[in-house]
């Protein structure tokens, strides 16, 4: 192609889109931030197959237990929690998550005192639980800046509450990752005094038990919680000697987590008015209403548990993968990638014999590795799974592309242009059915939450849609000024 042509196509913009963010995409590996001590590798987020890193299985020590009673639910919620001493959660009407590591045959003259009888037994808690569990342990490595560490909830075959949690945590130590499930933040509960000062009233080891978001009569919703008589003492002084009893929107509650924030409000009417009278264990803290106010729950009442998670867990099963052997991975990994892309360009240059159809072929199959790795640099790791997504890419990019070549050439040249788009948009049609079936096929497993499969279909679907709607049109209108000359 002559100068001419080539401007031509650098002016058509679906060319230059492609061109466009296969700069934005090196820009975002490679200089936003910059790290130019990753070499190569960019700003690419690595998984722990690839970095070298640890995980862990765990299991919840809590049962579900579907149950039938003809009296109170209230009572047998009662009787287990004084008998087992721990947590008992009414789930809907006839199920109770036990959150302790307890038998059925512990548990059944317990029901039985109460009038009441176990249906069903299972290991695991609630999906509410384990919803919470992965908060807080997202909540926790978010923290440490480990933004793309993996958190999943398993099911047993034939269960229907989730029994295992398993972290990945690439580049942490095992010793690390312990720590990152253990460990709590420093939770203090400071009374405002004057101006915006405040004084410190309790810390959290002051309080007992933390309840699930609840909405009261007025729509709000709220966190309940208890501490214990030394604490409540504590609570009663500081409320009475900095005011707040007697004119509590002028010295708000103010809760603090690792030194910041996370709560600010005054003490209700009615709270203030029970102060006066003595001690308060059990308290709810309102966060408003609506969905704002129930996700504003929900944190906080992570928060209250100042980063422990609401069941015990015990480490059922680990593994580490050293960083040499990632490092081994990651080799081996970029030396498959480029000998796949040889095997296509040798593969398409034996079909058509011709280097002005092969070049531009590679050519744009490689931008669109590019683009996609640009867009996976803020979404997901990369592991071993999802370079073999993007090996599956290579390999799909090729084959719409030579649909296209193969429709639009006519006895060994491009036809006439009328001819030439009614034959490109055949083409487009047959890679749109195959798109569209590719990424129903993913879609599922894109949305489900299993740690291998998920990055595999995530990089097949967006190379599917990079394709249809970014490179696919670029190619048919650089082989089209190509085949003509």
């Amino acid at each position: 192609m002559n100068s001419e042509t080539i401007k031509n196509l650098v002016k058509d913009w679906r060319v230059a889109l492609v061109l466009l963010l296969v700069v934005g995409s090196l820009v975002g590996i490679y200089l936003a931030p910059p790290s130019p001590e990753r070499g190569l590798e960019g700003n690419l987020q690595f998984g722990l197959d690839l970095e070298g890193g640890s995980w862990l299985q765990m299991e919840f020590q809590s049962v579900v237990v579907a149950f039938s009673t003809d009296g109170s639910v209230g009572d047998l919620m009662d009787d287990l929690r004084t008998d087992l001493e721990t947590e008992v959660i009414r789930i809907d009407e006839n199920h109770l998550e036990i959150r302790k590591s307890v038998t059925r045959a512990d548990l059944e003259p317990i029901f039985a005192q109460s009038g009441a009888s176990i249906v069903t037994y299972q290991k695991g808690v609630s999906p509410f639980t384990a919803d919470e569990v992965k908060r807080i342990l997202n909540e926790k490595v978010n923290a440490l800046g480990m933004q793309d560490a993996r958190i999943n909830l398993l099911t047993p075959t034939g269960s229907e509450f989730p029994q295992y949690v398993r972290i990945e945590l690439a580049g942490v130590d095992m010793a690390t990752a312990q720590d990152i499930v253990g460990q709590q933040g420093l939770f203090e509960i400071r009374v405002q005094t004057t101006g915006n000062e405040t004084e410190h009233v309790l810390y959290g080891d002051q309080i007992t038990s933390v309840g699930v978001p609840q909405k009261d009569y007025d729509g709000r919703w709220g966190v309940g919680f208890s501490f214990t008589e030394t604490g409540a003492e504590a609570f009663r002084e500081a409320a009475i000697e900095s005011g707040a009893v007697d004119n509590p929107d002028a010295h708000n509650l103010v809760m603090i987590l690792d030194n910041e924030t996370v709560y600010s409000a005054p003490l209700s009417g009615e709270l203030a008015g029970q102060l006066r009278s003595g001690p308060v264990r059990s308290l709810s803290a309102s966060t408003g209403t609506g969905d704002a106010g129930l996700t504003d729950a929900m944190t906080l009442q992570i928060h209250l548990r100042a980063g422990a998670l609401p069941v015990k867990v015990d480490i059922v099963g680990s593994g580490s993968v050293p960083a040499a052997l990632g490092e081994q991975f990651k080799t081996t990994v970029a030396l498959a990638g480029l000998l796949a892309l040889l095997a296509v360009a040798v593969v398409v240059y034996y079909r058509y014999r011709e280097p002005s159809i092969v070049i531009p072929m590679v050519a744009i199959n490689l931008a669109e590795i590019i683009i996609l790795l640009g867009i996976a640099r803020f979404i997901i790791q990369l592991d071993l799974a999802t370079i073999a997504g993007l090996i599956a890419v290579v390999g799909t990019g090729i084959d719409q592309l030579v649909i296209i070549t193969d429709e639009v050439l006519h006895e060994g040249r491009v036809p006439s242009p009328n001819l030439y788009m009614k034959r490109y948009g055949r083409a487009l049609g047959i890679i749109a059915i195959a798109a569209a079936t590719v990424f129903i096929a993913m879609l599922p497993l894109a949305l489900m939450d299993l740690s291998t499969l998920r990055g595999f279909a995530i990089i097949t679907i967006l190379g599917v849609l990079i394709g249809i709607l970014v490179t696919r049109p670029a190619y048919g209108k650089i082989i089209m000024a190509i085949l003509s000359k």
